[in-house]
């Protein structure tokens, strides 16, 4: 294509020859670029013009230099414009959230290490254990149908490893293949695992994962995780036996407390047992995407729950609305007890309900069974009804299925696993086995699965894509999220400024009309950080520079509430 000599005018030349040496021509292989910097005064010409173009200081060098140059000499000088940030509402999707995504190429955050190096890590695991599996069957079909499974395993993990582009998802009879698909088609078109962001990245593998067992014969239910989520709960004994002895038996009341005391008392052992719940968030202990290679030693330290670790974990809590989360349960037990005494104050009866977005299976999910959450709740009056929301299959390798919650209080009824375990220690845990399996046949605690979960959305999208869920959550006085997945889903995973609100934060799952108040308790383990205050910024400054890592050490946590819009008619576009 031609190309006309005046192209070749530098900003500020006036003089320059109409026609330049063919030389001096552009050609389509050449680089050019703007060169900004000021032209000295001793170059200059009289009447301002640059110097000639083939000079020291020319616009155009010859195509023979490795880049060609456009020398702009009285230009104003190039400002600080920073994006704008958080996007609007109306600009914000699943590819582009309220700030700045985290994506897998990034190399400054856990995002790259998590896509690069720890899910072909997990996956090469689920393949170790499908193995061991299949060495155990003996009937040829089954055989040859979990030898397919592996193979589909073994080609999502070349795929995650080679940064393939995402492909539609199978239609296996899952209730979610619809919203899995249509969020690829409008939203992640022609990205791979690297590029897109990361938590829709993240989430992809593991529902591909279970594709690779959907699509069988006879394995459509297996589990690849559940062996290590048995055998962590397994040795984390110590702690298991130091709660059941503690809580065995009913929570009473002295006696000769006055009816002030008793409040008093229950929110001192309110405090304790949210404290003790982020021991468990803060060694993680069963967060076996994480930590899958943790000694016996390593998980009872992380799960001591001594007072000192007790007192140790509230200094870390970096965002703590614990008394308000305590106000907000008290209020709910007073609500209850006006309603079922006519409006008339003071008079004790059932609380409300309570929901419980869940995290890890085993000894976490131990501790939201006996603790701050559902027990206690229960026996005090603070609840009537708590609801446990879990997943409805294998998902980010620890997460609560069915399977686990079964398993869970039947082993902790009927089970043999901890063969060290004193004749005492072993009825205290059939005691609390009992107990809750008799909540669930009164209808006190009931497990839920709903099919978005799992899904790659965040919960900013959970009243557009899944209004009966969101319907179902805003008859709740409270709905709880455990776990960094679910923080994750609630800020939407983004670069958001540590100062911002929780409320801003998590968008519509505060301001819809009908929004539940939430309360997400997390250990800090990935980028994004939010509601640390007013100097929340400064904070994460000063910890970048004097902790480097501390956004994925575990060593932090958040107890974040939002008050939501309850009461309000829910309204849907």
């Amino acid at each position: 294509m031609a190309i006309e000599p005046r192209l070749y005018l530098d900003f500020g030349v006036d003089d320059i020859a109409d026609s330049p040496p063919s030389s001096w021509l552009p050609t389509p292989e050449a680089e050019y670029f703007i060169d900004m910097s000021p032209v000295p005064d001793s170059a200059m010409r009289p009447n301002g013009a640059a110097p000639p173009v083939h000079g020291a200081t020319g616009a155009i060098l010859s195509p023979t230099e490795e880049k060609k140059r456009l020398r702009l000499t009285h230009l104003p000088k190039r400002k600080d414009i920073k994006a704008p940030f958080p996007r609007t509402p109306g600009s914000v999707d699943p590819n582009n959230p309220p700030w700045p995504a985290f994506r897998g190429y990034h190399t400054y955050s856990f995002a790259n290490a998590t896509m690069g190096h720890r899910l072909p890590t997990i996956l090469g695991k689920a393949i170790d254990d499908v193995i061991v599996t299949l060495n155990q069957e003996s009937s040829e079909d089954r055989i040859v149908d979990l030898v397919e499974c592996i193979e589909r395993m073994e080609e999502l993990k070349r795929e995650l490893e080679e940064h393939a582009k995402l492909r539609p998802v199978i239609d296996d009879g899952e209730a979610d293949v619809a919203l899995w698909n249509k969020e690829i088609a409008k939203y992640f078109l022609g990205k791979d695992f690297m590029n897109a962001t990361w938590l829709f990245a993240e989430a992809y593998k593991y529902r591909r994962l279970r594709e690779c067992f959907s699509v069988s014969k006879f394995w459509q239910g297996y589990d690849v995780f559940f062996r290590q989520k048995c055998d962590t709960f397994s040795r984390s004994s110590d702690a298991v036996f130091e709660l059941s002895m503690r809580f065995a038996e009913q929570f009473k009341h002295e006696q000769t407390l006055s009816d002030v005391e008793k409040v008093e008392a229950e929110r001192l052992m309110f405090m304790e047992l949210s404290q003790g719940e982020c021991v468990c968030l803060w060694g993680n202990s069963t967060d076996l995407s994480l930590l899958i290679n943790m000694t016996e030693e390593q998980i009872k330290s992380l799960q001591s729950t001594g007072g000192e670790a007790l007192a140790e974990t509230e200094k870390n809590i970096l965002g703590n609305h614990m008394e308000r989360l305590w106000e907000i349960v008290k209020e709910t037990k007073e609500r209850g007890s006006r309603m079922l005494n006519g409006q008339k104050e003071g008079s004790s009866g059932p609380g409300g309900r309570i929901d419980f977005v869940l995290d890890n299976a085993g000894f976490e999910l131990y501790c939201d069974c006996f603790g701050f959450s559902a027990d206690f709740l229960l026996q005090t009056g603070y609840a009537s009804q708590i609801r446990f929301h879990g997943k409805r299959y294998p998902w980010f390798v620890s997460d609560v299925t069915m399977k686990d919650w079964a398993w869970l209080l039947n082993t902790m009824t009927y089970g043999h696993l901890f063969p060290n375990a004193t004749p005492e220690e072993m009825e205290s845990l059939r005691r609390l086995g009992r107990r809750w399996k008799q909540y669930e046949k009164e209808g006190k605690w009931i497990y839920e699965a709903h099919p978005f979960w799992c899904t790659g959305y965040t919960f900013w999208d959970l009243h557009k894509e899944a209004p009966d869920l969101f319907l179902h959550l805003s008859r709740s006085d409270l709905v709880i999220f455990k776990g960094d997945l679910n923080h994750r889903k609630l800020t939407y995973d983004c670069a958001a400024p540590a100062s911002t609100t929780f409320e801003e934060a998590i968008g519509p799952m505060a301001s819809a009309s009908g929004a539940p108040k939430v309360c997400s308790m997390r250990t800090i383990k990935s980028d994004v950080v939010v509601g640390l205050g007013d100097k929340g910024d400064q904070l994460a400054e000063r910890l970048d520079k004097e902790e480097p890592g501390w956004k994925i050490s575990g060593k932090y946590a958040v107890i974040l509430v939002s008050e939501g819009r309850p009461g309000e008619k829910v309204f849907f576009a």
